[in-house]
């Protein structure tokens, strides 16, 4: 999932656009893009979009961001949201391993009283100093979490920093991806709030991705096509990648532990990564089987 697309759970009209993007996941939000009054409205309009089935053969990844779990609205969205066809829930502002087992349990008489067969993973939003802290107790409370997403507007402005300062920045990201990284799940990157900026929003996700995270938010459909970009393994990192296995193959035999490849030596934690990228290339048609 390279870019997911936040749409408000209130703009219905975005729904069709946005599953006809390019975008890999699609978000749909009750949280933050509904205001207060309408998050009934919100609610329902998702829940019919689920219920009709549209967006089960896109072959995108099928998100909501829920509220928040000391809401009123938490019970109720959980319930209203856990179809048929919803791959992930994204809960904001996780910030103990025992609320993390509450969502799952939410989640799961959710599935029943709906006829979900399929388990609803979580995506889990890493936006509060606790959060920060214990992320990677956050990643482990429960196998249904996939991935570990950083907030950083959430995160940076309650307490004064500056949401662009590259050192925040840098040093949020790492501690998230070594968070997930602990946990054997994957890291998603923050939503980039300056629409005009496509170079500002860019440079983060080339960050972001240098750091190992999986993919970024994106706000607006004219940030798909960037992310899309930036976090598509380039042409030489799989050339590199399949000597390295093809390399790795011959070492075996050999009985060789540790060996060059194009000048750089090579042992297990390189030939897991040429394995990850291979498999990335192949996903994206990159790479024949």
């Amino acid at each position: 999932m390279k870019s997911k697309l936040f749409v408000p759970g209130t703009r219905p009209e975005l729904f069709s656009k946005a599953l006809d993007s390019a975008a890999d996941g699609i978000c749909l939000d009750l949280e933050d893009a509904v205001s207060e009054p309408r998050k009934d409205e919100a609610r329902h309009t998702v829940r019919e979009l689920l219920q009709g089935g549209s967006g089960r053969d896109t072959g995108k990844t099928l998100i909501v961001r829920i509220n928040a779990m000391d809401t009123p609205h938490f019970e109720q969205d959980v319930l209203a949201v856990v179809q048929p066809g919803v791959h992930l829930i994204n809960l904001p502002k996780p910030e103990s391993a025992a609320q993390v087992r509450t969502a799952v349990a939410a989640i799961r008489r959710a599935e029943m009283a709906n006829g979900v067969a399929k388990p609803v993973g979580l995506l889990l939003n890493i936006e509060t100093p606790v959060a920060l802290r214990n992320a990677a107790a956050l990643a482990l409370a429960d196998a249904r979490v996939v991935g570990l997403q950083l907030g950083l507007g959430d995160l940076f402005e309650p307490l004064g920093i500056a949401r662009r300062e590259p050192a925040a920045i840098q040093q949020a990201m790492f501690a998230t991806r070594v968070a997930a990284g602990e946990a054997g799940v994957y890291a998603y990157d923050s939503a980039f709030a300056d629409i005009r900026d496509a170079e500002g929003f860019r440079a983060e996700a080339m960050l972001s991705r240098r750091l190992g995270f999986l993919g970024k938010t994106c706000i607006h459909p004219s940030q798909v096509a960037i992310a899309n970009e930036v976090f598509r393994p380039t042409d030489d990192e799989i050339a590199h990648a399949v000597k390295v296995i093809e390399a790795t193959r011959d070492a075996d035999a050999k009985g060789v532990g540790a060996y060059v490849v194009e000048g750089k030596m090579i042992d297990i934690p390189f030939v897991r990564r040429a394995h990850a990228i291979v498999a990335s290339a192949r996903s994206l048609g990159l790479l024949a089987d």
